[in-house]
């Protein structure tokens, strides 16, 4: 398993060795005692899968709040996105920053989001797969999402924002500067 470091402390890019042959690839995606020897340790509890039917679909972006609040494990199965995570544990030096990369079944790469951030995606091709794992259950009354178009994160989807398919839900999401973030950043001693 190869580990990356992002911008943002704690979202981690994995990306899993896949073992190739006449027939195809196998990887091990996720192992917890590996994971855990190299110093990543989160117990999921629940397994989503979404499909997007056309390109330009964006989800997002998304959190779920204490006590339900949700670390994240996100793969491709198939087609391509712009995985987002945003960065609000309020007292963090990167509150508000965001960081961004190319997930797709082609390049298997995952990547890691702690709770304490946003999360959203943008489609690339049409009829996209996202699976991910979640450390806690989908707790209606903790649900919560911001914009993602808010002019203060700045996020580059690289698509037109009025063209982006959107769900009732996330087109009336709020700014960030409008939300109470229920997470703080947690010096480490």
């Amino acid at each position: 398993m190869q580990i990356e470091e992002t911008p943002l402390p704690g979202v981690l890019i994995l990306t899993p060795r896949r073992f190739a042959d006449a027939r195809g690839w196998f990887s091990e995606v996720w192992n917890r005692q590996t994971l855990a020897a190299l110093g990543i340790a989160c117990d999921f509890v629940q397994d989503n899968h979404s499909y997007s039917r056309d390109a330009g679909t964006v989800r997002g972006l998304h959190f779920q709040s204490p006590p339900h609040a949700q670390a994240k494990l996100v793969r491709c199965g198939r087609g391509r996105v712009f995985d987002v995570t945003v960065d609000i544990r309020t007292g963090s030096p990167t509150y508000g920053k965001w960081f961004g990369a190319e997930l797709s079944a082609e390049n298997g790469r995952q990547i890691l989001i702690p709770a304490g951030f946003l999360h959203g995606f943008v489609t690339r091709e049409a009829g996209t797969e996202l699976l991910y794992k979640c450390s806690d259950v989908y707790a209606p009354d903790c649900d919560g999402a911001v914009r993602f178009d808010d002019p203060d994160i700045g996020i580059d989807w690289g698509i037109d924002p009025a063209a982006a398919i959107l769900s009732d839900k996330d087109a009336r999401a709020p700014l960030l500067r409008d939300i109470s973030s229920p997470f703080r950043h947690e010096v480490q001693a």
